[in-house]
C-alpha cells in the first residue's frame, strides 16, 4: 500500500512537471531520490558492516596521529569502548563502533546539506535568469528587428556589444584576466551580451532569421546540469577524504581551506567572462564592418582543454566540497560542542560559516547565469534543443522506421499505416506543437534526407508560428553546416 502511494505521488509530481513544462526538473528531482537512496544504501552498509570494522586493529602510535586536537581532552570525555580483541594485543580499533555511528550521522547531515545547497543555488540562479523572458520577448519586436536589420551596415566598433568589451585591456591578458574577474560582479550577464551570445547561437546552428527560443532552451539545459550537480561521483569522495585528512591538528585548515571553493568558483566566474571577451575580439579581427549585428562564431576552442563541459565538473566540484564542509562543521558542533577543538579559535567558526554561505550565494547568483549562457557557445549543441514533446516524437519515429527496414510489422501510435515521409503529424505532446516531415533532395548529391521542421505555437492573444530546421542527415546534432 505504501509503494502504491509512493507511486501515486511521482505519477502526480511527474504531471505536473509534464504540464509544466519542466520534464528535465523532474528528471533533476529524480535523480535527487537515487543520490538520497545511495546515501541511505551506505549507511545500512554500514551498519551491517560495523562489526568487522571495529574488529581491524592498528597500533596506538598510528592512532595517536593525525588527531584533530593537540591534547586528548576531548578523548577523555569521550570515552570510547574498545574491541576486546584489540584491547587484549595492546591494540586500538581503526574505526570503533561508536566511530562508525557517527560516521553515519556525518553521512545522513552531509545529504541533506548537499541537496538542499544545490536547490538553492539553481534556485537562485533561476531567479536570476526571469528576466531574460523579458530579453526574448523583446527580440520579437519591430524595434528590435529595425536595430539589428541585416541590410544596415555598421562599423564593428560602434556596436553595443563591442563599445562594452573592446577596450585598451582587451587585448592584453595580464590585464583582460583582472577585469574580467571584478566584471563578474557588475552585471555579469548584460542585455547586449545576451542578444548577442543568442544571435550567434542561432546563426550558428539554425540560419540568420530563426525565431528559436533562446530563453526556454537555456532553462531546459540548466534542468538538466542539475541532474549532475546533484549526483556523487568516486573522484568527489577522494577529495572528501582529503579534506578530513587536512582538519587534523598543525596544518590550520581554518585559515585556507574553505578558501578553497570560493577561489576556484571566482577562477571560473573570470574564465566566463574571459571567453565573451575573447569571442568580441575574434569578430572584431574577422571584420571591420558587420551587417545589423555583431556576430560571434560558437567554439570549443575558447574553453579549457576544449571542453566546456569541464565547467560544469567543476561547479559540481564546488557545490559538493562547499556542502561537504558546512556539514562536517554541523556535525563536529553538535557531536563535540561548538569550542571542541575542531573549533577552538573564534576565527575558525566565523569563516567556516561565511564562506559556506557566501560560495553559494555567488554561485546561485552570479556565476550559474554566466554558465548557463556561455557554456552554450562551443562548437555543438545540447540535445535540450529539442523540446521533450519533440524527443519523444522522434524516437518513435526512429523505431517505426528501425522495424520496418528489418521487416517487423510496427506502427506509431496516431499513425496511419500508410505512413510516408511527406505527411504532416500533428501532436499534443508539448499542447502547441506540430511535426512536419518532408523529404527533402539534396542536388549537389543526388540523395534524398529527411528533414524535420519543427513549428512551435506560442498563445499571446493569438498564435505567433515559430520554425527551426534540423537536418536529419547530419551524423552530429551539434554541428552546424
Amino acid at each position: 500500500m505504501a509503494g502504491g502511494g509512493g507511486e501515486d505521488h511521482d505519477d502526480q509530481v511527474e504531471e505536473y512537471f509534464t504540464r509544466k513544462r519542466r520534464k528535465y526538473l523532474y528528471k533533476a528531482l529524480y535523480q535527487i531520490k537515487s543520490e538520497l537512496m545511495l546515501f541511505g544504501f551506505m549507511s545500512l552498509l554500514l551498519t551491517v558492516t560495523k562489526e568487522p570494522i571495529s574488529k581491524i586493529c592498528i597500533p596506538k602510535s598510528t592512532a595517536e596521529t593525525f588527531l584533530p586536537c593537540k591534547t586528548t581532552s576531548t578523548a577523555a570525555t569521550n570515552v570510547v569502548e574498545e574491541e576486546p580483541s584489540c584491547e587484549k594485543n595492546g591494540k586500538v580499533s581503526l574505526v570503533s563502533r561508536e566511530g562508525v555511528n557517527q560516521l553515519q550521522i556525518l553521512i545522513f547531515i552531509l545529504a541533506l546539506f548537499h541537496v538542499l545547497s544545490c536547490l538553492l543555488t539553481f534556485g537562485l540562479g533561476t531567479a536570476k535568469m526571469r528576466r531574460w523572458k523579458s530579453w526574448e520577448e523583446e527580440t520579437r519586436t519591430l524595434d528590435y528587428q529595425f536595430s539589428n536589420d541585416p541590410r544596415r551596415f555598421k562599423l564593428t566598433h560602434q556596436t553595443s556589444f563591442a563599445q562594452r568589451h573592446l577596450k585598451f585591456w582587451s587585448d592584453h591578458p595580464l590585464l583582460r584576466w583582472p577585469v574580467c574577474f571584478f566584471r563578474q560582479f557588475n552585471g555579469s550577464v548584460s542585455k547586449t551580451d545576451y542578444f548577442t551570445l543568442r544571435h550567434g547561437f542561432i546563426t550558428a546552428h539554425f540560419g540568420e532569421g530563426s525565431t528559436f527560443d533562446f530563453q526556454k532552451f537555456l532553462r531546459r539545459a540548466l534542468d538538466e546540469d542539475l541532474q549532475v550537480v546533484v549526483g556523487t561521483r568516486l573522484w568527489i569522495w577522494i577529495f572528501s577524504i582529503f579534506f578530513i585528512f587536512f582538519n587534523a591538528h598543525g596544518f590550520y585548515s581554518y585559515l585556507w581551506l574553505p578558501f578553497i571553493p570560493l577561489v576556484m568558483l571566482l577562477l571560473v566566474g573570470t574564465k566566463l567572462q574571459v571567453i565573451i571577451t575573447k569571442m568580441c575580439l575574434e569578430s572584431r579581427d574577422s571584420a571591420s564592418v558587420v551587417r545589423g549585428t555583431l556576430l560571434v562564431r560558437p567554439h570549443d576552442k575558447f574553453f579549457w582543454f576544449n571542453r566546456p563541459q569541464l565547467l560544469l565538473h567543476l561547479i559540481h566540484f564546488i557545490l559538493f566540497q562547499n556542502s561537504f564542509q558546512l556539514a562536517f562543521f554541523t556535525w563536529t558542533s553538535f557531536k563535540f560542542g561548538m569550542r571542541s577543538c575542531f573549533h577552538k579559535e573564534t576565527e575558525s567558526i566565523v569563516i567556516r560559516i561565511i564562506m559556506g554561505l557566501l560560495v553559494h550565494l555567488l554561485c546561485g547568483y552570479v556565476t550559474l547565469p554566466l554558465y548557463a549562457l556561455v557554456t552554450q557557445m562551443g562548437s555543438s549543441m545540447k540535445k535540450e534543443v529539442l523540446t521533450e514533446g519533440v524527443i519523444e516524437v522522434l524516437k518513435s519515429w526512429h523505431t517505426n522506421a528501425k522495424g520496418n527496414k528489418d521487416g517487423r510489422k510496427s506502427y506509431l501510435t496516431g499513425y496511419s499505416p500508410e505512413f510516408s515521409p511527406s505527411q504532416t503529424v500533428e501532436t499534443s505532446l508539448s499542447g502547441e506543437q506540430e511535426l512536419e516531415m518532408a523529404q527533402f533532395d539534396d542536388s549537389s548529391q543526388g540523395t534524398g534526407h529527411t528533414t524535420v521542421e519543427i513549428m512551435e505555437e506560442e498563445k499571446d492573444y493569438g498564435k505567433t508560428k515559430m520554425r527551426g530546421i534540423y537536418n536529419g542527415e547530419n551524423s552530429k546534432l551539434g554541428e552546424s553546416n
